[in-house]
């Protein structure tokens, strides 16, 4: 492509990177709780590049670009709903939606009210509840209700603004894992984990003027819909940032 020569879809032309690893996912320690947590080969991250200056006010045109060019449809993958593995996309995308993911945590002491509200004891150990049912979540300790119990007394723990942040996301679909889930009895393994895919994912840079650590990363959550026998319907990526 000559130097200036604009994509197909507003400027953007795409290269996927296999080169690229997330090392945060296949450490041995991560390996190990991601089994416990039923997420271990149902969590998966990808690199591809692009060649044009992003701008956020054109997301919509730029996940649009990525799920339209010849070099994401056979290399994207996502897990499939019926038979469990992973596929390819391997068809053309015909509509979007993009929703943005506020990324403004630089550390981890974002989660402290856990211990200030005593959700989680000085010692680690997540206090247990009576058992209650939120589908389809079996919920057995306080961790489990301030993620999911709108209603609960410390749901207001975290603001709203605060469940957004994808720092708080990322922490939320590892403390509730997958279908057989194994939970943990003490926060530190969520935090760790959490922290090492978070800092995998996102990208900082020193401030040049006030010399502090911003973050520059833009994240997404994308659902994607594909035509199924004429009618257009969201493919099976259900959660993809």
């Amino acid at each position: 492509m000559a130097a200036g020569e604009l994509g197909p879809l507003g400027g953007y032309y795409f290269r996927f990177l296999p080169q690229k690893t997330f090392k945060s996912l296949s450490t041995p320690e991560t390996t190990s709780r991601l089994r416990q947590w039923s997420m271990l080969g149902r969590i998966k991250a990808q690199a591809f590049g692009f060649d044009q200056t992003f701008q956020v006010y054109r997301k919509d045109d730029f996940v649009m670009a990525f799920f339209k060019d010849p070099n994401v449809i056979p290399n994207l993958k996502l897990l499939s709903d019926s038979s469990g593995q992973w596929i390819t996309l391997g068809t053309e995308v015909k509509k979007i939606e993009a929703i943005n993911v506020p990324c403004t945590q630089l550390s981890m002491s974002f989660f402290n009210p856990l211990y200030d509200e005593d959700i989680v004891r000085e010692n680690g150990h997540i206090v247990k509840c009576l058992d209650s049912f939120c589908d389809p979540f079996l919920i057995s300790d306080e961790l489990q209700k301030v993620l999911l119990v709108e209603d609960s007394e410390k749901y207001e723990v975290f603001s709203q603004p605060d469940r957004e942040e994808f720092l708080f996301c990322l922490f939320k679909h590892l403390c509730l894992g997958g279908a057989l889930c194994q939970y943990e009895d003490v926060l530190n393994p969520y935090l760790e984990t959490t922290k090492l895919i978070y800092k995998d994912l996102v990208s900082v840079r020193k401030n040049p003027q006030t010399k502090k650590i911003q973050i520059t990363s833009s994240v997404f959550k994308v659902t994607a819909y594909v035509s199924v026998r004429g009618n257009v319907q969201p493919t099976n990526l259900i959660i993809c940032y």
